[in-house]
């Protein structure tokens, strides 16, 4: 487990330098109607951290959880993303995940077999959702990173 956590804090560090380097307004901006600014983006990123949180402390706990799904939009929505500091939520999202990384590399190796059921999908293992947390989180800062900032600023990052 501590090669998926190096490999979060190595995303965490990367891609923390490089949200620094988007400006408030633009982080602010959606690309499009409908869609998540940058902000927002980064906001449901915070939000997965806070639920994947419970995820791996309660899978720790037992050797079968169900869990349930959440409701992203309104997540979101709710809390406004949009009207805090850029360099607030990334603050706040670099701490959070580096937590998390912390939390994975110390996992009982024992604990790796317990599982989860999310939203009546799986069961998964506590070592599979650990592991794809980092590809959910690769997935939507490529959307916060455009490719063309990623090939100049981040050689490896996404591993693809």
């Amino acid at each position: 487990m501590k090669n998926i956590a190096d490999d979060l804090r190595g995303i965490i560090t990367k891609a923390a330098a490089a949200l620094k380097d988007v400006n408030n307004e633009e982080a602010s901006t959606p690309p499009a109607p409908g869609k998540w600014s940058k902000k927002q983006i980064l906001g449901h990123l915070i939000d997965s951290a806070g639920n994947n949180q419970q995820k791996f402390v309660r899978t720790m706990a037992e050797t079968s959880v169900d869990f349930v799904g959440y409701a992203q939009e309104h997540w979101v929505d709710s809390q406004r993303y949009n009207d805090v500091d850029w360099n607030e939520l990334i603050g706040f999202w670099r701490s959070f995940n580096l937590h998390l990384a912390h939390i994975i590399e110390n996992v009982d190796p024992k604990l790796l077999s317990n599982t989860i059921t999310i939203n009546e999908s799986g069961p998964f293992t506590l070592e599979f959702i650990m592991a794809d947390y980092n590809e959910h989180l690769k997935h939507h800062l490529k959307q916060i990173l455009p490719e063309t900032d990623l090939e100049s600023n981040f050689k490896n990052i996404y591993n693809d």
